[in-house]
């Protein structure tokens, strides 16, 4: 049982500006804060603040369809060579990144990400094994090509594959292409969760709660708790929105285990609603050394989500203190469950203890903000950020090649 202690806000950054005053440039000063709560009115930030209560939605969903949810998993579970591949395109794939992980641990057998894009293009490869197999999509609308793509060219590599589909959208091709199949069960996120704004803000997140309570159990305090850290987050975006008036050209997103793969959706987000106007990188807070590190400069905004598995985190806080002596603390941004954490700059109540995985969740509200503000600071359309469409939210111009002779 998660407690929660009811105080709601962010803890205060500790760490003064100590950077070196040749690193120290007028664009990364504090500037005129414009009103606050830039964005409201727009899908994207309608969708970013609407998450703790659609987390609590989809608690309930899932709870409400669990005798259905053991009928299709149990007998694939009690396979003892049952592979599990968690599969998607683009934010749908990074679902399957932070998921991973946490699946493969608590069930304590193999479970892959692997994304549509590379099953599609190399099915051979990525399907090498015939083993029972589950393949899990995430998708959105499923309608980009690669989605169905993936799960055809599963059904024709494989003698024994299941199909669970998670998805917002319960016209979309995915979901009609397997309703109704004996192997296949479709779940799809509360109605509120398939996101009109460009970026994927509360369809990536729901359809990971999803996942994570579908194979490791319904916990009504668990989602609360979350719900309410997503809130504390919420409460402190005009500390976030200061973040980006410091002006960063580069943001940097690094973690651990899960979180490596919400450092990933992290830098997406910017790179997609600011149009690419501000560059960023992601990587693994122990990886990041080995060339990356070579990104850093005095306009770079550094973001450390710190592990809540002690011997992880101590990686992620050999990073955080690394950063802070070349770029100084306030370009330098430490996301950790609860407040007492030593490296800590932004401390989230009542998520102490509980997976990564689900960690990740009110993290990944910490980052849509950055990116939604660094959208509007850009000028950039942030639910329209390509009108031309040279990037399309569904995306456009994939021929599904036909696997001859296979």
């Amino acid at each position: 049982m998660l407690l929660l202690d009811g105080r709601g806000m962010l803890s205060a950054s500790p760490h003064l500006d100590r950077r070196h005053p040749s690193l120290r440039r007028p664009s990364m000063t504090d500037t005129t804060i414009p009103p606050a709560h830039v964005g409201v009115g727009t899908a994207t930030e309608r969708e970013i603040s609407q998450q703790p209560d659609v987390w609590r939605e989809t608690g309930r969903m899932v709870a409400g369809l669990r005798t259905e949810i053991e009928a299709f998993l149990a007998p694939l579970l009690a396979e003892p060579d049952l592979r599990i591949v968690l599969t998607g395109a683009g934010t749908s794939a990074f679902v399957g990144e932070v998921a991973a992980p946490a699946l493969a641990r608590r069930l304590r057998r193999r479970v892959d990400a692997v994304a549509t894009t590379d099953l599609v293009s190399d099915p051979l490869s990525r399907l090498a094994e015939d083993v029972p197999t589950l393949l899990v999509s995430f998708a959105r609308s499923g309608n980009s090509p690669e989605s169905l793509g993936a799960t055809d060219l599963a059904d024709r590599v494989l003698s024994d594959v299941h199909h669970l589909v998670i998805t917002c959208d319960p016209v979309g091709q995915l979901y009609t292409a397997h309703e109704g199949r004996a192997r296949s069960r479709n779940l799809v996120t509360p109605r509120r969760a398939n996101d009109e704004g460009f970026a994927m803000t509360s369809s990536f997140s729901s359809m990971l709660l999803t996942a994570l309570l579908v194979f490791l159990g319904d916990d009504e305090a668990l989602v609360e708790a979350l719900a309410t850290a997503g809130e504390q987050v919420l409460e402190a975006r005009d500390r976030v929105q200061r973040l980006v008036e410091r002006d960063p050209a580069r943001i940097v997103y690094l973690g651990s285990g899960s979180l490596t793969g919400l450092a990933r959706e992290s830098a997406l987000k910017v790179l997609e609603v600011t149009a690419g106007r501000v560059d960023t990188y992601f990587d693994s807070s122990l990886g990041f050394r080995h060339g990356p590190k070579a990104v850093l400069d005095d306009r770079t905004l550094a973001v450390v989500y710190g592990s809540n598995d002690p011997y992880i985190r101590r990686y992620d806080d050999d990073m955080t203190r690394e950063l802070r002596a070349a770029l100084g603390g306030a370009s330098v941004q430490a996301l950790s469950a609860g407040r007492t954490a030593p490296a800590a700059d932004f401390g989230i109540d009542g998520v102490e203890g509980v997976d990564d995985a689900f960690l990740a969740l009110p993290f990944a509200v910490f980052a849509q903000l950055i990116a939604l503000h660094a959208s509007v600071r850009a000028g950039v359309p942030t639910d329209n950020p390509f009108p031309g469409g040279a990037v399309n939210r569904v995306v456009q111009g994939v021929t599904i090649h036909p696997l001859e002779g296979r």
